[in-house]
């Protein structure tokens, strides 16, 4: 397949920010990580092409329309919801910057409108699938629960999963998650959908050796070059996006941003090719 060029108009991509971490639980923080995540893109160390070769500097097939404001939201789930579903089209993919990982339910509401039956591919040390964490129905640790609870999702695919307690493991099999193990591993697993594919992708499952910068740091998890090989890898369309818990207070001389940074490159790149096909 050629190389989409960046003014290829049906292969538009929306890059936004939503700096919201209030469902977080141990600590805050990620609600600073899109402006890092952005300066780490753009940062004069590297470039901006794309390892299939994608000039993503060029202009023209994405655009940056910075960080929502949550200064007014009375509701932020349905605040982001409507953000969301407002710059969603037949053409246009969206890639988010969180925050935390309770941004993904209310992104996935607006995503299952435009793209039935939509499956979601999550890379994480958790699964994020508590009916309610502290109380919170919302918090970050529940976000594929409500997306299941709803029918949002045709299939959910979790790789990268290393912490999870009996419960939440019952519960993946009784709501039918598929879990790619560690144990089954003897290469970086390739994945394959037929449909449209949401990926999200929580810094943590990253070994915190790649990926310091997280809240919940859970050793024994996957390397850049891992996470790298499964964006580029996997069999189906990607349709949207969106990088989480990245905790800018936890790094360490700017590494998670770096890493987060050529991930956004790569997530890019994958939604402009996948859109011109």
């Amino acid at each position: 397949m050629a190389i989409p060029t960046a003014g290829n108009p049906a292969g538009e991509v929306i890059l936004l920010g939503i700096p919201f971490d209030e469902y977080s639980s141990h600590r805050r923080g990620a609600a600073g990580a899109p402006p890092r995540i952005r300066a780490a893109l753009r940062d004069e160390a590297s470039n901006m092409y794309a390892e299939d070769g994608l000039d993503l500097g060029a202009g023209g097939a994405w655009r940056d329309e910075g960080d929502l404001d949550f200064g007014a939201a009375t509701d932020p789930v349905a605040y982001i919801r409507t953000e969301v579903r407002r710059r969603l089209s037949a053409t246009t993919r969206l890639c988010l910057l969180g925050g935390d990982h309770s941004i993904t339910y209310p992104v996935v509401r607006a995503y299952a409108e435009h793209h039935p039956p939509l499956n979601i591919l999550h890379l994480d040390a958790h699964p994020d699938l508590y009916d309610e964490f502290q109380g919170n129905p919302y918090s970050h640790a529940c976000p594929f629960a409500r997306i299941l609870d709803e029918g949002l999702a045709a299939r959910v695919v979790q790789v990268g999963v290393r912490s999870a307690p009996a419960e939440l493991r019952a519960r993946a099999r009784r709501l039918g998650v598929e879990t790619v193990g560690y144990t089954d591993w003897t290469a970086v697993p390739r994945v394959e959908f037929s449909g449209p594919v949401y990926l999200s992708l929580d810094m943590d499952v990253l070994d915190p050796a790649f990926a310091p910068g997280v809240s919940h740091r859970e050793p024994g998890g996957l390397s850049t070059r891992d996470v790298i090989r499964i964006i580029q890898g996997f069999a189906g369309r990607l349709v949207g996006a969106d990088l989480v818990e990245f905790n800018p207070r936890c790094d360490l001389d700017g590494l998670t941003a770096a890493v987060a940074g050529k991930l956004l490159k790569e997530i890019l790149a994958r939604l402009l090719r996948d859109a011109a096909r």
